[in-house]
């Protein structure tokens, strides 16, 4: 991987930080110039600089259907596109509002579709969603999740076929530490990482940077398609 991304073009919608950051993050030191895309400009700034180089950093909102088109249609062709955006409010169907539900799907997959309908990706490029383990694993208290999850990595199979040769993958989170459970007290935060990590056959929870590994694996193998890469510590099977 160290040299196929030289002089490639990676857009990470979702860069702004955990798991879109550490892919910008990987695909910049293997010397892509990247783009990374996000709602919000304040964590678009500090991903950037972090990041270094020659990314660059644009506000997109994945729901606003025109608001991609008019970004892709501006831009020239992508050598990889990477899709880890994603905001998906949980709890039980049956008090999960159904407004909730829906900005949901509305954020991770529909966002996700926007994405693969507008983007111009070179022949030889790649599209990679982010989904999660709860595809396989279903949880009593996350059912819409896993079922977004299953609706993202059908998408990447039949989107395999459609968009060929441009190769078309998700992979497939387990429990990662990211700032996504920044709102919980640290001390609560460590508890639940420790438990899980006793559960998992890993042994530990999963790093941002380990999805990066995933992502990246996937951008730069030529014969990688239709797949989806579970990295969940054995979370699927514990």
């Amino acid at each position: 991987m160290s040299d196929s991304l030289k002089n490639t073009r990676v857009l990470v919608v979702g860069g702004s930080s955990g798991i879109g950051l550490a892919t910008a993050t990987a695909a910049a030191k293997a010397g892509a110039s990247v783009t990374i895309a996000s709602r919000s400009r304040d964590k678009l700034d500090t991903a950037v600089a972090a990041i270094g180089g020659d990314a660059r950093a644009v506000v997109l909102d994945t729901r606003d259907l025109e608001a991609v088109d008019r970004f892709f249609t501006a831009e020239p062709a992508w050598d990889h596109v990477v899709v880890s955006a994603a905001q998906t409010p949980g709890g039980p169907v049956r008090g999960l509002a159904v407004a909730d539900a829906r900005s949901a799907m509305d954020s991770k997959f529909w966002g996700a579709y926007h994405v693969a309908r507008a983007a111009k990706i070179r022949e030889t490029g790649s599209l990679t969603f982010v989904s999660g383990f709860l595809s396989v694993r279903p949880s009593a208290t996350s059912v819409l999740q896993g079922a977004i999850n299953a609706a993202l990595e059908a998408l990447a199979r039949g989107l395999a076929l459609e968009l060929a040769p441009v190769r078309v993958n998700a992979v497939s989170p387990g429990l990662i530490a990211t700032p996504l459970w920044s709102g919980l007290p640290a001390e609560k935060r460590e508890a639940m990482f420790a438990g899980a990590a006793q559960r998992l056959p890993a042994r530990r929870v999963g790093q941002a940077e380990d999805i990066a590994n995933a992502i990246l694996f996937l951008a730069t193998t030529p014969f990688a398609t239709g797949s989806t890469v579970r990295v969940d510590g054995g979370g699927a099977i514990a």
